[in-house]
C-alpha cells in the first residue's frame, strides 16, 4: 500500500516537473524544455524500437529463423539481408549498398498511399456523392436535395482545383474558364475544410492545456 502511493506520488512529481519544463517555451526556448523534449524523443524511440522487436522482429523473424523448422523460413533471410543492408546507411562511404532497399521502401510506400487514396478516399467519396441523391431514407427531400448538391459540388470543384493540364492561347497557358471557376470554388471549400481541422486541433490543443493546468493546481494543493 505505501509502496503503490509512493510510486503515485513519484509519478505525479515527474509529472509536475516535465509539465513545467514543456511549458517553460512559452518564455522562450531554453536548457530545461530542449531536456524534456529529449527526454520525450528518446523514451518514444526507445518505446518504439521495444515494440517492434517483441511484436515484429523477434516472433516473425528471428523466432522462425532460429527455429528453422518450416520451408517458409527460408524466405525470411531475404528481409533480414535487406535489413542489414540499411545498416550500411549510416556509414557514408557504404551507403550506397542500402540506396536499393530505400528505393523497394519507397515504391512500395508510394504504392500504398496510392492505393489507399484510391481505395480509401476517392471511390467512397464518389460512392457516397452518388448516393446522397437516394431519398428513400425519409426525411425533408428540400434539404437532402440541398445537402446533395453541395457535397457534389464541393467534392468535383475540389478535384478540379488539382487539376493542372492547360491549353496554350495567345496570352500565355491557361486552364479553361470553367476549370478556372471550379478551380476558385475548390479552393473555397479546401480553405472551410482547414478552417474546420484548424479549429479541431486548437480545441485539442486548449483542452490539453486546461488539464495540464489543472493538474499543476491540484498537485500544489495537495503538497499543501
Amino acid at each position: 500500500m505505501a509502496l503503490n502511493a509512493s510510486m503515485e506520488f513519484a509519478s505525479a512529481v515527474i509529472s509536475f516537473l516535465f509539465t513545467i519544463m514543456i511549458l517553460s517555451y512559452l518564455v522562450g526556448d531554453n536548457p530545461l524544455f530542449r531536456l524534456a523534449i529529449y527526454v520525450f524523443v528518446g523514451v518514444s524511440a526507445g518505446y518504439a524500437a521495444s515494440v517492434a522487436w517483441k511484436n515484429i522482429l523477434w516472433p516473425k523473424l528471428f523466432a522462425p529463423l532460429i527455429a528453422g523448422n518450416s520451408p517458409q523460413s527460408l524466405f525470411l533471410w531475404i528481409p533480414l539481408f535487406m535489413g542489414l543492408l540499411l545498416v550500411f546507411k549510416l556509414f557514408p562511404r557504404l551507403s550506397r549498398l542500402g540506396n536499393p532497399v530505400m528505393a523497394f521502401l519507397v515504391g512500395i510506400g508510394a504504392a500504398v498511399v496510392i492505393g489507399g487514396a484510391v481505395l480509401g478516399t476517392i471511390i467512397p467519396q464518389t460512392v457516397s456523392t452518388i448516393n446522397l441523391f437516394d431519398l428513400s431514407g425519409g426525411g425533408n427531400a428540400g434539404e437532402k436535395i440541398f445537402e446533395s448538391i453541395v457535397f457534389m459540388v464541393g467534392t468535383i470543384s475540389t478535384l478540379v482545383y488539382f487539376q493542372y493540364s492547360a491549353r496554350k492561347t495567345p496570352q500565355g497557358v491557361k486552364r479553361g474558364r470553367v476549370v478556372e471557376m471550379l478551380s476558385l470554388l475548390g479552393k473555397i471549400f479546401i480553405a472551410i475544410t482547414f478552417g474546420v481541422v484548424f479549429a479541431g486541433v486548437l480545441t485539442a490543443a486548449l483542452t490539453a492545456l486546461i488539464d495540464r493546468i489543472i493538474f499543476i493546481w491540484t498537485f500544489l494543493l495537495s503538497l499543501i
